[in-house]
């Protein structure tokens, strides 16, 4: 079990970490513009499900396995970038004119928590952050590393679902807005494609891969 001074270091540096700037904000923003709060509000809960995948895999040891191999970081890190793209592509070719009222039939909640937790997933970046970020938090005299790793995940996934949704309330607010606007309404699915495509670009220029040397 971590220390309460543990707890609260990590929490901190959680904090400053989730805060910035990254895909998983831009993927709630673009479904909370494109959607409305409701949209944005699943697109933080999908996301951050995806994070306990992350939390569990790290305590099972695939981010160990991704570390060391750049054939399998190669390959989960170009599938989520070809995700996203698609995601991008077809909202850009999507048919302009739909009426505000319809957008959420169009994008059912089950859909976009399912691309959420998937766009987390496969987006390498998280798994090495945990791979790099927890063992500095971790302590071999607190007991099991696996139970450590656990607990940290869950102030992680805590934290970082709170600060999601109070981005996924302000860019709802944003979706409303655009919605008593039809003029701009139309544009709201391109502008979710540019932001979904930008999210590729952004995933597919994170450094690069060292695999440990053998």
């Amino acid at each position: 079990m971590p220390t309460y001074e543990t707890l609260l270091s990590f929490a901190a540096a959680t904090i400053v970490l989730v805060m910035l700037p990254g895909p998983n904000l831009l993927y709630i923003l673009g479904n909370g513009v494109s959607g409305g709060r409701r949209a944005a509000l699943a697109s933080a809960v999908g996301v951050e499900i995806g994070t306990l995948v992350h939390v569990v895999a790290a305590a099972m040891g695939l981010s160990a396995v991704l570390q060391s191999s750049a054939v399998a970081f190669s390959t989960i890190k170009y599938l989520g970038v070809a995700y996203l793209a698609y995601l991008g592509v077809k909202a850009l070719r999507s048919k302009p004119g739909i009426e505000p009222g319809l957008v959420v039939a169009l994008q059912p909640t089950r859909r976009i928590l399912g691309r959420g937790l998937v766009v987390n997933v496969l987006n390498p970046k998280v798994s090495l952050f945990f791979l790099a970020f927890l063992p500095q938090f971790i302590d071999a005299d607190r007991g099991s590393a696996t139970r450590q790793i656990l607990i940290l995940g869950a102030v992680f996934f805590v934290i970082a679902l709170s600060i999601d949704l109070i981005y996924a309330v302000g860019s709802g607010a944003v979706g409303r807005w655009l919605s008593r606007r039809p003029r701009l309404f139309r544009q709201q699915e391109r502008s979710a494609g540019v932001v979904y495509l930008c999210l590729a670009g952004f995933a597919a220029t994170q450094g690069g891969h060292q695999p440990a040397s053998t």
